[in-house]
């Protein structure tokens, strides 16, 4: 229904637009030069009027639309059949009815509960055509309204740059809305979390193994959320691919810069940008099936020990991944310096070497931060890599050779299959997210304070 009110919506916009013009025109008549503003910006700003408002309500329809008829469904069901149940119960309810709903019946479900997805499925289908005749019956409404606003003075240019105003406003808030809602969620979880386990243990514990009994038929290890391995070994791997894709990104970037020719220039630049394209689970294989075992017979053939899952090789195999990373933003920043510094240092008789590294470096370092940054926090966010090369045990060790995992691997395996967030084990996953944010942010605030410390700035 979404898809056909989405449609319909565009449909009368259109139509606005050419009401909007003809309007205009036909209130001078045929002679634009007499108008305020342009004909298109009158048939712009009805379309505005008539898209904007209908599809805004379309939105926060369908964002309250399923909360709403949860709590409808959930006080429509048998007042003994939900006596004494948990919320987690309740919601297994909810979610059965919703399976018998949408056609997905494994057995023989209860009389009340067939019932109940019946009233559901007519919930729906009623809210989506309640939602359909309000959008097009307020695009209607709106359209009206601005058709009778069009007038030989009327300053429609402005109407419409107010319009396009607030929506950069209000895809603005959008933006901070949505970073508060994730930092509020992660808090909560976190907070829910340590009154569970000591924060202590958890931020100084060494020994990180979240097996504890979610069910009474279970039998695991009491649980450690001792965190220290996890991020010892997410700092690992992140140096380890750093310390491979910041000289050879670097490098390259200085070498297309400033010394290759424009033909190796254009086809050395986009062969190394298709590296970001590469999905990181094929890196995954690469690392697994070629790196690894290399890395591992080469250990051999010199009598030193190398796991088959080791941080060396999913550091080096996202290092190379992350070459374009810094390479892109670096060539981009250093061909911006103008060519009049260049010129400068070579007159006072600087070689090219002492040129890139006293002129073009400094002059285009916040632009390599932004590279390294980004390629820093690209490591420490990613996943894939290191569950297929570098495994998912916590081991509290230095050496690359090892095998260690990181704090987005955790994550994943804490929230694998149907989880309940209240025991400790799932709520670990918000805690380790929220450290993991507040180190992007550390890492952020590091990387502006060196640009304002080194930056040069030339008038």
């Amino acid at each position: 229904m979404f898809g056909y009110v989405l449609i319909t919506l565009i449909a009368l916009s259109l139509a606005g637009f050419v009401l909007g013009r003809q309007r205009a025109l036909a209130a001078v008549s045929g002679t634009a030069a007499n108008l305020h503003s342009l004909p298109n910006y009158h048939g712009y700003f009805i379309a505005a009027w008539v898209g904007v408002p209908a599809l805004v309500l379309v939105l926060v329809w369908l964002l309250f639309q399923g909360s709403v008829i949860d709590v409808l469904l959930m006080r429509s069901l048998p007042a003994d059949k939900i006596a004494g149940l948990s919320q987690s119960e309740l919601a297994l309810l909810i979610s059965e009815v919703k399976s018998v709903a949408g056609g997905a019946i494994f057995g023989t479900p209860a009389a009340h509960v067939v019932e109940a997805a019946e009233r559901y499925n007519a919930w729906q289908s009623i809210a989506r055509w309640a939602m359909a005749a309000a959008a097009i019956a307020l695009a209607l409404v709106a359209m009206l309204i601005a058709r009778a606003r069009i007038a030989k003075d009327f300053r429609a240019r402005q109407g419409v740059e107010h319009v396009m105003d607030g929506l950069m406003i209000f895809c603005s808030a959008i933006a901070i809305l949505t970073t508060l809602g994730i930092v509020t969620s992660l808090a909560i979880e976190a907070y829910r979390f340590f009154q569970l386990v000591s924060p202590l243990q958890f931020f100084f514990g060494l020994n990180w193994e979240p097996q504890i009994a979610i069910r009474a038929d279970q039998v695991t290890a009491g649980g450690a959320f001792g965190a220290i391995p996890v991020y010892v070994g997410t700092l690992l791997i992140a140096f380890i691919a750093m310390a491979v894709a910041t000289p050879i990104g670097l490098l390259s970037a200085i070498y297309l810069t400033e010394y290759a020719s424009p033909k190796v220039r254009a086809v050395v630049k986009p062969l190394l940008e298709i590296l970001a394209g590469i999905p990181t689970v094929v890196y995954g294989f690469f690392a697994v099936l070629v790196v690894a075992p290399a890395m591992r017979n080469f250990g051999q053939a010199i009598g030193f020990d190398i796991a088959p899952n080791s941080a060396l090789a999913a550091g080096g195999v996202m290092g190379i991944m992350l070459i374009p990373f810094i390479s892109s933003l670096s060539d981009d920043a250093i061909a911006a310096v103008p060519q009049s510094l260049r010129d400068g240092s070579y007159g006072l008789g600087a070689t090219k070497s002492e040129t890139i590294i006293s002129v073009l470096l400094p002059a285009a370092l916040p632009g390599i931060m932004g590279g390294i940054l980004l390629a820093v926090s690209r490591a420490i966010g990613e996943t894939m890599i290191v569950v297929m090369a570098a495994g998912i045990i916590a081991s509290l060790t230095l050496n690359p050779f090892e095998p260690v995992t990181t704090v987005t691997v955790q994550i994943v395996t804490l929230l694998i299959g149907d989880t309940e967030f209240d025991n400790p084990k799932t709520l670990a996953a918000f805690a380790l997210g929220l450290v993991l944010f507040l180190v992007t942010l550390c890492l952020n605030v590091i990387a502006l304070r060196i640009v304002q410390k080194y930056r040069e700035q030339y008038d």
